[in-house]
């Protein structure tokens, strides 16, 4: 399905990118405006603070509901700031379009979830609210967009994707791993969406937000949405991944912005080089599954099982060193060559049971 998508509306900025900034959690009142007013005086235009904040776990601060759309309300008119916050029901949406929110933000979990994403888009149909949605919990790019489908379905035509990375079981530096070819992808299968990445929840840790947001604008977003508070050591929610606004107004100023629309001669006669590598990639692979497929028939003439393991491991390894030897990461040609061999397999058992 192809979404009939308009340019993301926003609040004028002059230049990329565009900011989103805000507590995590809206705790009080004074918290609220006391953090908006330093956002707005660092130039933020945008101003976030979740409401309802359901917790992996019950027992702590799940947030205000209601009460903390009126703060919302006051922010945007007394600092001129559009504001926005996180919703996961039908009536969640309702009432924060009925104290004048300006941007939704749909989060992880229930973006995962395609029951919840069609009640909302029902919800929504026949406003024109700009919203923003986050990549599901796991690297499923299908889900991503069908969340984007349901809310287009109804509608909704200003839409903006949030990188938040994707949850693991394994210890990393990040606390969700970036997995940068997911949105590289989305932004490929629809060019015209709005990305805005999320180093917050991608970090986890106010240390790592000022490199997430730099790498984010070397591959192209066009925004950021980072959890800003005056006071973060105290915060009540995600202490750890929230920053002061002048930090952030201290991050924003040393980014580096690069062109994202290269056309200069130069890069296009290095992508020509690249075009012709890559056209010769594909006449080895050719060559080298032409090879598999005659040890293919080998084995079948000798009764010879198609895989074997010490072979496969050596050649791993082997691979993997001289990659490293070259500047490229050993894990990064052991997958490339471990989906090769996953199709080489593939051809010589077509071969065998011919």
């Amino acid at each position: 399905m192809e979404l009939d998508l308009e340019r993301l509306k926003l609040p004028k900025h002059d230049k990329r990118p565009f900011v989103i900034a805000g507590p995590c959690s809206a705790e009080s009142e004074e918290q609220i405006m006391e953090t908006a007013t330093q956002l707005a005086r660092n130039g933020c235009k945008i101003f976030r603070a979740g409401v309802w904040k359901p917790r992996t776990k019950p027992g702590g601060f799940e947030g205000h509901g209601e009460p903390a759309l009126a703060w919302l309300k006051r922010v945007k008119k007394e600092t001129g700031m559009a504001v926005t916050t996180e919703v996961a029901t039908p009536e969640h949406a309702e009432m924060a379009m009925k104290y004048g929110i300006d941007l939704l933000w749909v989060g992880a979990r229930t973006t995962s979830n395609p029951f919840a994403m069609q009640a909302l888009a029902d919800s929504l149909q026949g406003t024109d609210i700009t919203v923003l949605v986050k990549n599901p919990i796991s690297p499923d790019i299908e889900l991503w967009i069908g969340a984007f489908e349901r809310l287009n379905g109804a509608g909704i035509k200003r839409l903006g994707a949030i990188h938040r990375g994707f949850s693991s079981c394994d210890n990393t530096t990040y606390r969700n791993r970036p997995m940068w070819q997911i949105p590289i992808e989305l932004r490929r299968r629809i060019p015209d969406m709005p990305i805005i990445c999320d180093p917050s929840h991608i970090g986890g840790k106010r240390e790592l937000i000022a490199p997430l947001c730099q790498q984010a604008m070397d591959l192209g977003a066009d925004g950021l949405i980072i959890e800003s508070h005056c006071d973060p050591e105290k915060a009540w929610s995600d202490a750890g991944q929230q920053i002061t606004p002048d930090v952030l107004k201290n991050i924003l100023a040393n980014l580096v912005i690069r062109d994202n629309t290269a056309s200069s001669e130069d890069i296009t006669q290095l992508r020509q080089q690249i075009d012709e590598l890559d056209n010769s990639v594909m006449e080895i692979l050719a060559k080298r599954m032409k090879v598999c497929r005659e040890i293919g028939q080998y084995k079948k003439e000798h009764n010879i099982t198609v895989l074997q393991a010490q072979r496969y491991n050596e050649v791993l390894d082997k691979l993997g060193a001289q990659g490293s030897q070259w500047g490229m990461d050993a894990e990064f040609v052991k997958k490339i060559y471990a989906a090769i061999h996953e199709e080489s397999v593939r051809q010589q058992i077509d071969v065998i049971n011919k």
